[in-house]
């Protein structure tokens, strides 16, 4: 695979989580006949919120992550930040709603250190190929 397909799988992957969690905040709306704002639910709530969350986090990850593919930065790279990533932003959501706080804090750490790695690598790669 090269490193734009790599890059693709975790694109693909990270859009679909963003849709299930934008599911579940439409779900909450339905349920509950709320079409702005919570309502007053907390559950609406928590939803609204992990959306927001990963809103914030994944696109930038996302952008970063095809900016290694097209540096031609090695495919393995890709794929560790990629997963890494990937499985942090699976683990805050739930860690938010329905499992323990400490999968929300593992979450939030792989999400930030993947980040920072990532940038780090990006600056590497195009300060040492110039």
């Amino acid at each position: 695979m090269s490193g734009l397909e790599v890059a693709s799988v975790y694109v693909a992957a990270n859009i679909l989580i963003l849709v299930w969690l934008a599911f579940r905040v439409v779900s909450h709306r339905f349920r509950g006949r709320i079409s702005l704002g919570d309502g007053g639910s907390e559950d609406l709530a928590v939803a609204i919120r992990v959306h927001g969350n990963a809103s914030e986090y994944i696109p930038a990850m996302l952008v970063g992550l095809l900016a290694l593919a097209f540096l031609d930065v090695p495919t393995w790279i890709i794929h560790a930040l990629g997963a890494t990533f990937t499985v942090g932003r699976l683990m805050h959501p739930v860690g938010m709603t329905t499992g323990p706080i400490q999968l929300r804090q593992v979450g939030v750490l792989l999400t930030w250190l993947c980040m920072v790695i990532l940038s780090l690598v990006l600056l590497y790669f195009v300060f040492t190929q110039a």
